[in-house]
């Protein structure tokens, strides 16, 4: 497979996933606050097509049973009773994109059945709904933290790589006492040095620019040495005898070499960057209820009550594997693609 078809299938990949969580209330089937405290701790929902009687049904549906054993296990037996799935319709009221009021919602039971397709927490909140919802934070927190680290380092590894000198030796030895600052408990720091009641929104902006501003420095070494290949080629040095500026050629001549690398290390940083904030949230650092984040769908795992017997709790955790994939499959494809070019 040649690493164009790679690069669009991971794209498509990842496009989907992303789709899913920018439009978590149209696909989650519950608003990730509420709770049902009957169903605390309920195992995923089991989807039946065939009834207790042999009938097959082409809609799916699930079952709720004369005692509370049965509805949870989602057992077929002469007493169920049978909620089917419908699709496209009107539940729990939602914004999307925090702006757009709607209620159509992809599927849902009549109640009082209930569709929990991958179990529920202690409070009985839906863990999809909470999945979905809280993508839209961990995503987000990852995808400007890696804009805003690479960024960085294109900028301080372009001045590096094309002035040398004394600017090369400071930039760089800044570089490396950021490589072996240790984040994690700077974060611990910060986070200690603020009030105990932080607002979400700031506590977030906190987590991306400490992420960010901590990983420049990797990004920033690499540029540098694209940047010191590239200013010594013979249109560079062409356009310098024309006497064009040093910014003009950094714009048009040397700064478009380091497109792919940058691209590369976007892939690289995001999934770096979600599981950095996903493991903040999941310590207590990060952010914390009532926002859904995915490290605090998996802090519940912290009780050991919740690793022995709630084996759904993990599921979370293993939908984040194909997202991680995916973005290291595009970060493959362009390294692929890329290739440096051979002077």
């Amino acid at each position: 497979m040649t690493p164009r078809r790679k690069l669009q299938m991971a794209l498509l990949a990842l496009g989907c996933f992303h789709g899913f969580v920018l439009f978590a209330g149209f696909f989650a089937p519950y608003d990730f606050s509420a709770q049902d405290r009957e169903h605390s701790y309920a195992a995923p929902t089991r989807l039946h097509f065939v009834d207790a009687q042999g009938h097959f049904h082409l809609r799916p549906f699930v079952c709720g049973g004369a005692t509370e054993a049965d509805d949870l296990a989602g057992n077929l037996s002469d007493g169920t009773s049978i909620y089917a799935v419908h699709f496209l319709v009107r539940g729990a009221p939602y914004k999307i994109a925090g702006i757009i009021p709607a209620r159509l919602r992809l599927f849902g039971v009549a109640e009082p059945g209930r569709v929990f397709l991958i179990g529920t927490d202690g409070y009985g909140r839906d863990q999809l709904s909470r999945f979905l919802y809280g993508g839209q934070i961990s995503l987000l927190a990852g995808l400007l933290a890696a804009f805003l680290a690479v960024s960085l380092g294109a900028v301080i590894g372009a001045l590096a790589g094309f002035y040398g000198g004394w600017v090369d030796e400071s930039l760089m030895r800044v570089a490396e006492l950021f490589l072996a600052s240790p984040w994690l408990y700077l974060l611990f720091a910060v986070r200690a040095a603020l009030p105990l009641h932080v607002p979400e929104w700031q506590i977030f902006i906190l987590l991306v620019g400490v992420l960010g501003f901590l990983g420049w420095a990797r990004p920033a070494r690499l540029v540098r040495g694209v940047v010191l290949s590239a200013k010594e080629r013979n249109f560079v040095v062409a356009a310098r005898g024309f006497g064009a500026s040093d910014t003009h050629i950094l714009r048009r001549h040397v700064l478009p070499q380091t497109y792919g690398l940058l691209l590369t290390q976007v892939a690289l940083l995001v999934p770096h960057y979600i599981l950095a904030e996903v493991t903040l949230s999941f310590l207590g650092l990060g952010v914390g209820e009532p926002v859904p984040s995915w490290g605090s769908l998996l802090s519940q795992l912290q009780q050991y009550f919740v690793l022995a017997s709630y084996w759904w709790m993990f599921l979370p955790a293993l939908l984040l594997v194909p997202l991680f994939l995916a973005y290291y499959a595009i970060a493959n494809a362009l390294q692929e693609l890329f290739q440096p070019v051979t002077l």
